[in-house]
Formats: structure tokens, C-alpha cells, sequence
């Protein structure tokens, strides 16, 4: 199952845990069959047949694809000189 590092887990609650997100805010993560990519979004909450992780109080939405394909990969984030968010994929262990 995806792991998230602190680095990432910090992130993701930063961007879900808004005073206006709903307690089952999270980030979800889909995958385009086609091209073989990742779209990011924040969501407000799981859709039908997502897989949740849940790890240090962040919570990641995974779509079917996405989570056959992540299965065995640590999710990193960062954030760059401009502000913005930037995720990276890893190797578990």
C-alpha cells in the first residue's frame, strides 16, 4: 500500500485540513489509463470504490488505477522557492 513520508503527510493536511474543508477532506489521487500520468486534487471526500490511506492524521484518496499502480511507492512533497507544491514517487524500502 502507498506510504506517505512526514514531509508529505504534513503537506497533505496543510492542503485538506482548511477551516471550510469538511472533517473528510482529502487528497486524491487518480490515474489516466491512456497516458499512464497522475492528476492531484484536493476532495472533499472518497468516491465510490477509492481506496483510503491514512497515515499520521493526512488522508490520501486512491482511484483503482491509481492505487494498483502506487501499491509498492512512497509519496514525497516538497514545497519549491515559488510556494508551490511538489510530489514525488519513490521505492518502498
Amino acid at each position: 500500500m502507498l506510504t506517505l513520508t512526514e514531509n508529505a503527510s504534513t503537506i497533505v493536511k496543510n492542503i485538506t485540513q482548511q477551516p471550510q474543508a469538511p472533517d473528510t477532506a482529502g487528497l486524491r489521487i487518480t490515474s489516466d489509463d491512456a497516458t499512464q500520468t497522475f492528476e492531484v486534487t484536493a476532495a472533499p471526500t472518497a468516491s465510490p470504490g477509492d481506496k483510503v490511506v491514512e497515515q499520521d492524521g493526512a488522508t490520501v484518496y486512491l482511484d483503482e488505477r491509481a492505487s494498483e499502480l502506487l501499491d509498492d511507492k512512497i509519496l514525497d512533497a516538497a514545497v519549491d522557492p515559488e510556494g508551490r507544491v511538489e510530489f514525488a514517487l519513490g521505492p518502498q524500502g
